[in-house]
C-alpha cells in the first residue's frame, strides 16, 4: 500500500485555480488511509500522516508491520519526530483503553521494479535479496530503528537542535536502482475490561494463554512474561461478561524538517543501547536481549536500598562524537536511566514522569514521558572506542515483566561553524 502526502509545493499554484487545488486535495484526502498536513515556516517543514487502520477489541493485540508507509522525500534533514494512537475523530486515545507498548520507524532500501511485500510480513522482507536494511549506528543488531518511543511518546522532546538534523534520502547513498523507502511497527494492547491492567501491558504469559511464540517455539517455563507471550493476534484475559464495541484506531505521526543544506545543516548519528547487552572485550558481540525481569525484592532489599532494581552493561562506543541529545524508553516501575563514562562521569540521565488523571498524556500509573538532555554545543565529547556505561532503574516492590532498559543518543562528528546561526 502506498500512501500519498500532500506536496509542499502546494502554495506554488495560480492563486485563480487554488480553491480548486485546495477541493481536490480534500476530496482526495477523504479516499485514503492517511491524512497529511504539510506547513512550511520559512525553511521549516512539517506534515502530519496516519498509519493504516487496527481495530481492537478488548483484550486484543496488534503486533504489525507496514511498508512504505507515507514520509517525506527527497534529500532532508528530519528535525522532529513524535507519534500517538488516535481514533476514527483524530482524538488521542487514553493508555488505560489502549497501551501503546512502543512504536518505531525504520529505514530501508528497495528495488524501484519490487512489489511491495504483502502486510506486516516482516521475516518476508527482510528475508528478500532486494531488501536492504538501513540501521542506526548503534551496536545491537536487533534494534536498527530510527525513531521510536513509547507510553511516554506525549511528553518526551524529540526535536534536533540547531544546526543539527538527521540526515536520509541522500541520493550519494541509495544504491542504483533502489529507492528509499520507510517501515512502521505499532504495538498496542487493547486493556479496556481486563482482569488485570498492569499484567496486560507487561505481557504476563498467564494471561495471555499461551504456550508457544509467535513463530511457534515453545515458551519456556521460567519465561513469565514479555514480547513472547503478546504477540500479533493475541488476546489477554478481560473479566467475565465484559463486552464492548471493537475501535478502529491509527497511529498518528508528525515530522518536521529540512531540505537539506550542507552549508547550514550538520549530520547526526542515532545510537540505541539496551542494558540487557551482555557484551564482553573478548567476544566483542553484542547480544541485546531487549527485555529483562525485574523480582519482587525481599526484606534484605528493602532495608538496604528500599527495594530499587539496578541493571548496568558496559560497551565500547565504536565512533566518538559530541553528544547532542539522550533519552531512556523505561516501562512502568521504572525510576530513571543514565548513561555514564568509566570514571562516573554522567553523559546524560534519563527520568520518566507518571501521569496522575485520565485524560490521555496523564494516565495515571502510567509513564507518560521522559526527561531529555541537550547538552551545550561541544561541551560532552565521546572519544572513539570509549567505554561507556548504562544503567537502568526500577522499583522493585512488586515484580515486573517484559520491561526495557533502552538509551537513545544523538551524536555529532562536527561542531557548528564559528558564526551561529537560526535555521528556522
Amino acid at each position: 500500500m502506498v500512501l500519498r502526502f500532500v506536496d509542499e509545493k502546494v502554495k506554488m499554484i495560480n492563486p485563480q485555480l487554488s480553491w480548486f487545488y485546495t477541493l481536490a486535495v480534500l476530496l482526495a484526502l477523504s479516499c485514503t488511509f492517511t491524512k497529511a498536513e504539510i506547513q512550511d515556516n520559512s525553511r521549516l517543514k512539517s506534515a502530519v500522516f496516519l498509519s493504516p487502520e487496527f481495530v481492537l477489541n478488548p483484550g486484543s493485540v496488534i503486533n504489525k508491520f507496514y511498508h512504505n508507509i507515507d514520509f517525506p522525500r527527497g534529500h532532508i534533514g528530519i528535525k522532529n519526530f513524535n507519534a500517538e494512537v488516535v481514533d476514527e475523530a483524530g482524538v488521542p486515545v487514553s493508555l488505560q483503553d489502549t497501551y501503546l507498548h512502543h512504536w518505531v520507524v525504520a529505514r530501508y532500501y528497495l528495488r524501484k521494479d519490487s512489489k511491495d511485500t504483502p502486510l506486516n510480513s516482516k521475516t518476508k522482507l527482510l528475508q528478500r535479496s532486494d531488501f536492504k536494511w538501513v540501521r542506526n549506528d548503534g551496536v545491537c543488531d536487533n534494534l536498527g530503528q530510527y525513531f521510536g518511543l513509547g507510553s511516554e511518546t506525549r511528553k518526551t522532546d524529540t526535536h534536533v537542535p540547531d544546526p543539527y538534523a538527521i540526515e536520509v534520502g541522500n541520493p550519494d547513498e541509495v544504491p542504483p536502482g533502489y529507492e528509499e523507502r520507510w517501515l512502521l511497527n505499532v504495538h498496542a494492547i487493547d486493556t479496556r475490561g481486563a482482569v488485570d491492567r498492569l499484567g496486560c501491558t507487561e505481557c504476563k504469559c498467564s494471561l495471555y494463554n499461551v504456550t508457544v511464540d509467535e513463530y511457534g517455539r515453545h515458551i519456556r517455563p521460567d519465561y513469565e512474561g514479555g514480547l513472547w507471550c503478546c504477540y500479533d493476534e493475541t488476546r489477554c484475559k478481560v473479566k467475565e461478561g465484559f463486552q464492548h464495541a471493537p475501535r478502529k484506531l491509527y497511529l498518528r505521526y508528525s515530522i518536521e524538517w529540512i531540505d537539506w543544506d550542507d552549508k547550514s545543516l550538520l549530520p547526526v548519528k542515532i545510537y540505541i543501547f539496551d542494558v540487557t547487552d551482555t557484551w564482553k572485550p573478548s567476544n566483542g558481540k553484542h547480544q541485546c536481549k531487549i527485555e529483562y525481569e525485574v523480582n519482587h525484592c525481599d526484606s534484605l532489599a528493602m532495608a538496604t536500598n528500599g527495594c530499587i532494581d539496578t541493571m548496568k552493561t558496559s560497551f565500547n562506543m565504536p565512533r566518538g562524537g559530541y553528544v547532542v541529545y539522550g533519552v531512556a524508553h523505561q516501562h512502568a516501575g521504572g525510576i530513571g536511566s543514565a548513561l555514564y563514562r568509566k570514571d562516573g562521569g554522567v553523559i546524560c540521565s534519563s527520568t520518566p514522569t507518571y501521569g496522575k488523571g485520565n485524560e490521555p498524556g496523564n494516565e495515571a500509573g502510567y509513564i507518560v514521558g521522559m526527561s531529555t538532555c541537550y547538552p551545550d554545543p561541544g561541551s560532552l565529547k565521546i572519544q572513539d572506542g570509549e567505554t561507556l556505561v548504562l544503567e537502568s532503574n526500577y522499583s522493585s516492590t512488586r515484580k515486573h515483566t517484559g520491561v526495557m532498559g533502552l538509551f537513545y543518543i544523538l551524536v555529532a562528528e562536527e561542531l557548528p561553524r564559528p558564526k551561529a546561526f537560526s535555521i528556522i
